[in-house]
């Protein structure tokens, strides 16, 4: 497969547009067998900091503020995803990516999920599920391997489990044989522009598949479910946490999960996935053996050992009487809504981050419900959404910095309560990214 690829490149004028994981990735397997020519272009100057491009004669650098200015002449683009574009007209430039090169040439063998959120966990449980059941199988994308780390290990029957965010879909024009979007949400606005460019891109991982393909999509959630229509080609199964008996929708019957007259699943199985988006998350996971045909008890065994991922309502532990949890994946009101609703104990919640223009008003009223008695809320959406809080019974405590959170909140939290780190915005003005903020969470929460 990966000659195919490989051949793609051959004979044209390459450039790697941002030199991240992925451009990283895309440059060592470029060199693994050939030195032709190839322009990196990135906002700053990548040489400085990798001795390997310093003593490579064949690469160019093109770096600066006005990088996107440098993208004529060449006959392929290969985009990393992390590159935002939204203020240009990218219709001149021949961009392409590790996702779109796979999907082209083996996309018969490519499961893809995607989601505003969840989609890191169910991406997981379908690759344990696979691997469970003996497959070989590998697990990429946007949960933090590039596609092109493995692509000399796959095998004709290699299964490709793969978290695809909106920004690698966006020019995609080609799409899996299993795909699978779990909800739809506000979320990237300042890369994608509009909720709706950001929903359409999402809706790549469907647009180009074929009457032989399937598309997995969890009905009650909206505007998703109002999305799907006849433009679609896959075979649609639905999946919903309501009693539903039509062909190809996973549903609750009872207190059981059933598929086409076939029971799947009790949904008050104890596992360690907790909520309502964690059951869908699970039933998507099902479906989607079931369109495999793997083994179910197998299936049901990776569901059963599957442990949360890091920063995913995360129990840190008993310090101070308390127990904390970190939830620092939750960059959006409904993640942590979903998280609060799910651990229904939470005495205290830390939240706020980076405005990225979403709409709270649904996380304030339910925060003026006054499930939870604690907010002790961090700039930036943290303080305009506290100052919003009427209900008296509710104790806002408005501070500046993650440690003061932490110290603030072991103060406040009853015994034996819960706090929670779960932001419902980025972490992009004091950190660099969500793992980083969860991780300098626990480290201040295990400090005495």
């Amino acid at each position: 497969m990966y000659h195919k690829i490989f051949e793609f490149f051959q004979g044209k004028k390459v450039a790697i547009l941002g030199f991240g994981l992925e451009g990283k990735s895309t440059y060592h397997f470029i060199r693994r067998y050939s030195d032709m020519d190839v322009t990196i272009i990135d906002k700053k100057n990548v040489v400085l900091d990798n001795s390997e491009l310093e003593k490579d004669a064949h690469v160019t650098c093109i770096y600066g503020e006005d990088y996107l200015n440098h993208l004529q002449g060449f006959d392929i683009i290969m985009k990393s995803p992390g590159v935002i574009t939204k203020d240009m007209d990218c219709t001149p430039y021949p961009f392409t990516s590790q996702l779109e090169l796979l999907l082209e040439v083996n996309r018969s063998h490519v499961i893809g999920i995607t989601a505003t959120k969840g989609k890191s966990t169910t991406c997981t449980l379908v690759y344990q599920a696979l691997k469970k059941n003996g497959y070989d199988a590998y697990l990429l994308g946007n949960i933090g391997k590039p596609i092109f780390e493995e692509l000399e290990n796959f095998h004709d029957d290699t299964w490709i489990v793969i978290e695809m965010s909106a920004l690698q879909l966006e020019f995609v024009k080609y799409s899996p044989h299993i795909a699978a979007i779990l909800n739809l949400y506000q979320d990237h606005l300042d890369h994608s522009g509009t909720v709706e460019h950001y929903h359409q891109n999402k809706l790549n991982i469907f647009k180009y598949q074929t009457e032989k393909d399937y598309r997995i999509y969890c009905k009650d959630i909206e505007p998703l479910n109002s999305y799907m229509n006849d433009s679609y080609k896959g075979i649609p199964y639905a999946v919903t946490l309501s009693e539903d008996t039509l062909p190809h929708t996973t549903s609750i019957v009872g207190d059981d999960v059933y598929l086409d007259g076939k029971c799947l699943f009790h949904k008050n199985t104890k596992t360690n996935l907790l909520g309502e988006h964690n059951l869908r998350n699970i039933m998507v996971v099902l479906t989607i053996s079931e369109i495999l045909g793997l083994d179910l008890e197998k299936t049901k065994e990776a569901i059963m050992e599957f442990q949360p991922l890091e920063h995913r309502m995360e129990y840190v532990g008993k310090y101070h009487d308390i127990l904390f949890y970190n939830d620092a994946i939750a960059t959006i009101p409904m993640a942590t809504i979903s998280a609060l609703e799910s651990l229904k104990e939470v005495d205290t919640l830390i939240f706020g981050g980076m405005d990225r223009g979403i709409d709270y008003q649904e996380l304030i009223d339910y925060l003026n419900s006054g499930h939870v008695r604690n907010l002790i809320c961090m700039p930036t959406t943290g303080h305009k959404i506290g100052k919003k809080i009427t209900n008296r019974e509710v104790q806002c405590l408005f501070v500046e910095t993650l440690e003061e959170a932490v110290l603030k909140a072991k103060e406040v939290t009853r015994p034996n309560a819960i706090c929670i780190l779960s932001p419902a915005a980025s972490s992009y003005e004091y950190f660099k990214n969500f793992e980083e903020k969860g991780k300098a969470y626990k480290k201040l929460v295990k400090e005495n």
